[in-house]
């Protein structure tokens, strides 16, 4: 199968967050299994060149209509770690992608659409014939708008569409000048809340909507993830949409690059080990104290935190548990950057008071090579978010033999498995210890439960590290969820549309009599 992915990002060479991460392991594994693979992104200024081999022009001026006129761009082609990729150049007074950034700028929603009809017109203008067409998030939204409603009658008739959401709390709303700009000239027939009216501002187009609605197929980063946007506050506004497009709407959960994340290959640890050697693990214990300046006279757990200091990371909850974990007979490793300027100066306040104690060591910042020793050192990593998509943190911490303690929302709920409470595994199979509810005392329960094993039945607690360690979250099994997808789009006889939505809304009463309807359309 020929699949071209079209990103925002592309890890290494362009990174921001875990869309990065996905795009390219995702896009490796498939080629591993056999699939033909490109990528097609923005050529930044900022971005990583150094990872790219072999840059090159592959397809000089490639003309772009825009505002009812042109703007030409130029497309270079390179490798990123073995991945083919197409990086659009645009030349034009708006430098869309000479900002010095990847997101931030003020004409984002202008940027992003320009990318997705220069993608679009790359793919028509070099004859390229993809089966499936992979998008993500809303920098992509108006790709399969467009494919339906323009490019479909004009050479890209059998192209079809999957669309992942990685979060959906930047959603990529703007306005009408982003129609006039791309040639989509009927404000009243997009300007309709069952196609890209966003559903908060009647005045403003939703660009992740647009994706949801046009696209043949809409996954996003793990099951539970996809029941919480529907069914909460999660969607942000778009459960009912996602609601009305259920037919084809799933969750399929994030991998991880196991040749990169791997204690027993891992470059960035001083002592690699495996399920069998696992006794080597608590090398790595006395390596990072003795680098962070720990006590290491008196063993007892560490726990550590890796991630961003923000709301979504559930700071609240990582500020108690340093505390929590100092007064309870453990030690504290956090590693991560604040987003806001008030939870930096909170934490930095926290270092500084506690840079003194032998049982706490607080990095502001953010180290790759620190990152890998922490996940090889520490016994449980700390994962209290207030929702969180997918979740890497918990998996490569798995792989390294380290007990995650995670709140029970997001991805979080279909990779960690409680030890003492899952029901739905056996005791061989549970690898964690997971607290739903977003309070203190919740959070502590779990965290006790995991200080009061290490310390009381060490040999139960190692074996439930060791437990962890077989799990398979690499990209195998997604990869192979995503060709399933793939395989069911692309022999649909057309491109996406919104005609199910569109359908007078009594006739959409999904089993329920006709009289029922209009309750439906209270909802």
């Amino acid at each position: 199968m020929y699949i071209v992915q079209i990103a925002s990002e592309c890890a290494p060479v362009i990174k921001a967050g875990g869309l990065g991460d996905v795009v390219y392991g995702l896009s490796r594994e498939l080629e591993i299994q056999g699939h033909c693979v490109e990528l097609i992104l923005p050529k930044y200024d900022c971005m990583r060149y150094d990872h790219i081999w072999g840059l090159h022009e592959a397809y000089a001026d490639l003309k772009v209509p825009w505002y009812g006129s042109v703007i030409y761009c130029t497309v270079h082609c390179g490798w990123v770690h073995g991945r083919l990729c197409f990086f659009i150049e645009p030349h034009s007074s708006e430098n869309y992608f000479h900002r010095g950034v990847y997101y931030g700028a003020p004409d984002d929603p202008m940027r992003f659409a320009f990318f997705s009809k220069a993608a679009l017109e790359f793919l028509q203008q070099s004859n390229k014939c993809p089966d499936v067409l992979h998008c993500h998030d809303w920098q992509t939204g108006l790709i399969p708008v467009m494919l339906y409603e323009m490019y479909q009658y004009h050479g890209l008739e059998f192209q079809r569409v999957c669309y992942t959401i990685h979060n959906f709390k930047h959603q990529g709303q703007t306005g009408y000048n982003v129609l006039e700009a791309i040639g989509l000239n009927r404000p009243d027939y997009y300007f309709h809340p069952d196609r890209l009216q966003d559903p908060f501002n009647p005045f403003a187009l939703n660009l992740m909507k647009g994706g949801i609605v046009y696209s043949n197929y809409v996954t996003t980063v793990s099951p539970h993830h996809a029941w919480e946007a529907r069914h909460t506050e999660i969607g942000c506004g778009l459960g009912h949409t996602l609601h009305m497009h259920q037919h084809k709407f799933s969750g399929v959960l994030n991998g991880i690059d196991y040749g990169f994340w791997d204690p027993e290959g891992d470059c960035y640890i001083p002592f690699p080990y495996s399920h069998d050697d696992f006794k080597s693990k608590a090398r790595n214990k006395k390596a990072l104290r003795k680098q962070l300046g720990l006590q290491d006279e008196e063993d007892k757990p560490i726990i550590a935190f890796i991630g961003r200091l923000d709301q979504q990371k559930g700071v609240h909850l990582v500020h108690h548990a340093i505390y929590y974990s100092l007064h309870h007979r453990a030690q504290f490793v956090l590693l991560g950057s604040a987003t806001e300027a008030a939870i930096n100066a909170q934490f930095w306040h926290e270092k500084n008071f506690l840079s003194g104690n032998p049982d706490c060591h607080l990095e502001i910042s953010f180290n790759e090579e620190l990152a890998h020793l922490i996940y090889a050192a520490a016994d449980m990593v700390l994962v209290p978010s207030n929702y969180e998509p997918c979740g890497l943190t918990q998996i490569i911490g798995l792989k390294y033999g380290t007990v995650p303690v995670v709140r029970g929302v997001g991805g979080l709920v279909n990779t960690v498995f409680d030890r003492d409470y899952d029901a739905d595994k056996k005791p061989e199979e549970r690898n964690g210890y997971v607290f739903y509810q977003s309070d203190l005392p919740a959070m502590e329960s779990a965290i006790a439960r995991g200080v009061g094993l290490w310390y009381d039945y060490p040999k139960e607690f190692r074996k439930l590290a060791m437990q962890g360690m077989e799990y398979d979250y690499s990209w195998r099994n997604p990869a192979t969820e995503y060709v399933e997808i793939y395989e069911g789009i692309r022999h649909q006889s057309e491109p996406a549309e919104p005609a199910e939505a569109l359908k007078p809304l009594q006739q959409q009463t999904y089993g329920l009599p006709v009289s029922d309807a209009s309750s439906l359309e209270n909802r």
